[in-house]
């Protein structure tokens, strides 16, 4: 039990001190058309 991280901190934890952000995806994965392109293509 001793090896448990101490987490009275989250507890008491204030989310509306939190930055809002907007999140966009940098590596979207390829579509499967694009993988039959690319599989064809070889």
């Amino acid at each position: 039990m001793g090896d448990k991280p101490d987490v009275s901190e989250v507890a008491s934890f204030d989310k509306t001190k939190l930055k809002k952000t907007e999140t966009a995806e940098k590596n979207p994965l390829p579509t499967k058309e694009t993988i039959e392109q690319e599989k064809s293509a070889s």
